[in-house]
């Protein structure tokens, strides 16, 4: 919200020398988040000045009409001024800068000669001046400004340009901030000055019983029905200048009278209004709900079509108004309406919340009622308008009133008076927290240790008393609660789990890999995109009844389901060579979940212990996986090397880090999964069962998520990995190693990583470390056969090893293998 300080001085006392810096901390210490600051002083510098136009030349024998001036400007003699508007008359006050003057934009004012006569200063328009869009001609202010002013005098304070305006963000437990009225108490309290409510401009009248128009309210969403009506005004006369500068340094554009009463008395009291054309309203007003199938045109001119739970005015035609939204076209004040009727109402703030957001519609009026409106000022703002319509616009007001009011007395919450001092560890007295009660607008009572507070209409945020410590709190001021850190709960720091996923994340980083986060929600055709079977178990997923995303309304089963989509972004943006990998949960339905029946808790009580268990047995099944994924370069190109792509062994190899980092040794194996490659697979094991995949991702899958074809990709289910003991301390041997190499032939269909096992295996003890360095395939070698190079790393720890010892354990380490899969010594 945009607010002047010039308005806000009007209901707060704020000191002659308080400075915007001063003002800019008042209000962030209340609470309010100053997002910019903009001084209108600085947007005119140089002479800029109220003028009198003197004398009009028409000059015509240019192509468009040009007018020669003769303006005073406080000096002995008039200015000359070339002008294009035709908006003035000779004798106006106009605003005029002068030779040295700079306007926004950088524009600077100069004498000059042009059509054929000397221009010595501009007459300035709105939009010019930066004070409103208006360039219809240029200003033209009224007889009244001489009252304040003079010829020739500074006429930044005339047209606005000596004010600051403040844009606010307002959370939405201070919905009353949405008000000048709000913010001018918030500032009062603050500062220690005086307040005056501008609500009290107003006598609120009493319901007649006649009133101005039949109205009958037929939904307990509208808790106050209010209107007045004014006949024979202009409603689409100007607004008086005051009321137009506010409405456009406050953001809006003034309409016409009647428009933009409504909405000045919207941003003073924080309380909506509607303006209906009574002339256009045909029988009796009816406060509703929306019947199916009803539709109605709103201002914006947007056919929309309601529904049962939407609040609406009608008439006989149909719905008249979106109610607390926006009003309809039918009943607008157009330019030829002479009788306005005002609407003040108060309305359900949940309902007004869901009715925007069902439409798509958010208005200035929705997001005061959706936080709570004050419904104490519906007559009062009511009044106002109509007082401001017979005093600008010339009109009669009515003298029935209508007030249908359905209030109910506020409960009252009670607050022992030590509780605030209990909850944030500052010593606050009886007095103390009494004050500042009632400075936020509550009626306290009670002498003994327990208070009995009633909030004011207007804070209808304030409904437990944890809410009264926190005004207590605000309004005593954060800076008396002391900083402290807090104790750290004793315990054993993190589980063996939680160590565990660190490493993972820490080896994958350090491996060259971008750890990412993606919402875990994924659309429901992801299962065919990633290629699963009909009967993929993957296939089985949790749905969300209220996504956040209509298009992606089911939750994961698969870490990879949702990672492709933070590739397929960057891939956008144009990286090219991509390493990510991210860590977290998938859902799996419970265990038999599709006959458990629904449960539905309630939200008035604790709900009992067997519901609550038979939630719990409903909750998806919760593992946690790691997944990643690489495409584009592996190694780049540079000048000395050509670069190397990623294929799937880089997958492996990342797997490979995870099982390492997390303690573990993984067992490769030729595997078949979705998505991946069916001859590049590795299926993953940790003693004997799976835990993942590896490899490169299917062509076919590639193409439908928009991947680079190659793209490889690994995930493991973490939670299936076992926790590894304590690992005991290595033995560092002083003695130096014996290095082997070792060629064995076995079948092309014989794993590697079989093969290494066996041969570790076989090795003993004595083994230090074994490296596969080479795949050699050749017709020598036989069909279908290939041979496998290892270096064997051989060490003791209390000797130099023989050359004969480390022929021995390197034919120990081919006999099991020769056992298990055939293989022979390459000759």
């Amino acid at each position: 919200m945009r607010i002047p300080v010039s308005w806000l001085a009007e209901y707060a006392a704020l000191p002659a020398d308080l400075s915007t810096e001063a003002l800019d901390a008042a209000l962030v210490e209340s609470g309010l988040e100053v997002e910019e600051v903009d001084d209108l002083r600085g947007r005119v510098t140089g002479p800029l000045v109220v003028g009198r136009v003197a004398s009009i030349e028409e000059l015509t024998e240019f192509k468009k009409p040009i007018r020669h001036c003769q303006v005073e400007v406080g000096e002995a003699e008039p200015r000359s001024i070339i002008c294009g508007a035709r908006n003035f008359a000779e004798g106006d006050l106009v605003v005029v800068a002068l030779p040295g003057a700079e306007l926004p934009g950088g524009f600077k004012i100069a004498s000059r000669k042009t059509y054929g006569r000397l221009s010595d200063g501009m007459i300035c328009s709105a939009r010019e001046l930066g004070v409103s869009d208006d360039h219809e001609g240029i200003i033209v202010l009224p007889e009244s400004t001489l009252e304040q002013t003079a010829v020739g005098a500074d006429a930044r304070p005339v047209v606005g340009l000596d004010d600051v305006v403040f844009e606010l963000a307002i959370t939405p437990d201070m919905g009353y901030c949405f008000s000048v009225r709000g913010i001018a108490r918030e500032v009062a309290h603050r500062l220690g000055v005086a307040f005056t409510d501008p609500a009290s401009k107003a006598v609120e009248p009493k319901a007649t019983e006649h009133p101005p128009y039949p109205v009958r309210v037929e939904t307990d969403g509208c808790t106050r029905f209010t209107l007045r009506e004014v006949r024979d005004v202009d409603a689409n006369a100007e607004s008086p200048e005051w009321m137009a500068r506010r409405l456009t340094q406050a953001g809006m554009r003034p309409l016409g009278l009647a428009v933009d009463v409504t909405n000045y008395l919207m941003l003073e009291l924080g309380h909506p209004l509607h303006a209906f054309d009574r002339d256009a309203l045909e029988d009796v007003l009816v406060v509703r709900r929306a019947q199916p199938g009803e539709t109605l045109k709103t201002l914006d001119d947007v056919e929309r079509r309601l529904d049962p739970e939407d609040m609406v005015i009608c008439d006989a035609t149909g719905p008249l108004s979106l109610a607390g939204v926006m009003g309809g076209l039918t009943s607008e004040v157009v330019p030829g309406t002479r009788n306005v009727l005002i609407e003040a109402a108060h309305w359900d703030p949940v309902s007004i919340a869901r009715t925007s957001r069902r439409h798509k519609l958010t208005s200035e009026a929705s997001k005061r009622y959706e936080r709570g409106a004050d419904a104490a000022l519906s007559m009062i703002a009511a009044q106002r308008a109509a007082d401001l319509l017979v005093e600008y616009g010339g009109g009669t007001l009515v003298e029935g009133v209508a007030d249908i009011d359905r209030r109910k007395p506020i409960p009252a919450i009670e607050l022992p008076v030590d509780l605030p001092s209990k909850t944030v560890g500052v010593d606050y007295d009886r007095a103390t927290v009494v004050a500042m009660l009632e400075a936020a607008g509550c009626t306290v009572d009670g002498d003994g240790d327990v208070l009995s507070v009633v909030p004011a209409p207007w804070r209808t945020d304030i409904t437990d008393p944890v809410d009264l410590v926190e005004e207590v709190v605000r309004l005593h001021g954060y800076a008396h609660v002391p900083s402290a850190t807090p104790r750290a709960i004793a315990g054993t720091g993190l589980t063996a789990a939680q160590r565990r996923r660190r490493r993972v994340a820490r080896a994958l980083a350090d491996g060259g890999f971008v750890e990412t986060y993606t919402f875990p929600f994924v659309s429901r055709d992801r299962a065919d995109e990633l290629g699963l079977d009909e009967k993929d178990p993957q296939r089985e997923a949790v749905a969300v009844l209220n996504p956040l995303d209509d298009a992606a309304p089911l939750l994961r089963t698969t870490v990879l389901a949702s990672l492709v989509n933070a590739v397929r972004v960057n891939l956008a943006r144009g990286a090219k060579d991509l390493a990510v990998f991210e860590e977290g949960l998938v859902f799996q339905p419970a265990e038999g979940w599709t006959e458990l029946d629904k449960v539905v808790l309630p939200v008035s009580k604790r709900p009992d212990d067997e519901a609550i268990a038979a939630a719990i047995r409903r909750l998806p099944v919760q593992p946690r996986h790691v997944a990643a994924v690489m495409c584009g370069q592996a190694v780049p190109a540079g000048v000395d090397a050509p670069g190397r792509a990623v294929d799937w062994a880089d997958a492996i190899e990342a797997a490979e880090l995870v099982a390492a980092a997390a303690g573990l040794k993984l067992e490769a194996a030729q595997g078949q999964a979705a998505p991946w490659h069916p001859g590049r697979c590795a299926e993953l094991r940790v003693d004997g069962a799976v835990v993942g995949h590896a490899g490169e991702l299917h062509p076919e899958v590639c193409e439908r998520l928009g991947l680079p074809r190659r793209t490889a990709a690994m995930e493991l289910d973490l939670t299936a990995l076992p926790l590894p003991g304590l690992a005991p301390a290595p033995v560092v041997s002083h003695f130096p190693a014996t290095l082997i190499d070792v060629a064995v032939v076995v079948a092309e269909s014989v794993p590697a990583g079989q093969v290494e096992s066996a041969l570790r295996e076989g090795a003993g003890e004595l083994l230090d470390s074994l490296r596969l360095f080479d795949v050699y395939r050749d017709a020598k070698l036989g069909e279908g056969r290939k041979s496998l190079a290892f270096k064997l790393e051989l060490r003791a720890n209390d000797r130099t090893l023989t050359n004969e010892e480390g022929v021995a354990v390197r034919d120990a380490a081919v006999a099991v293998a020769a056992e298990r899969f055939g293989a022979g010594l390459r000759e």
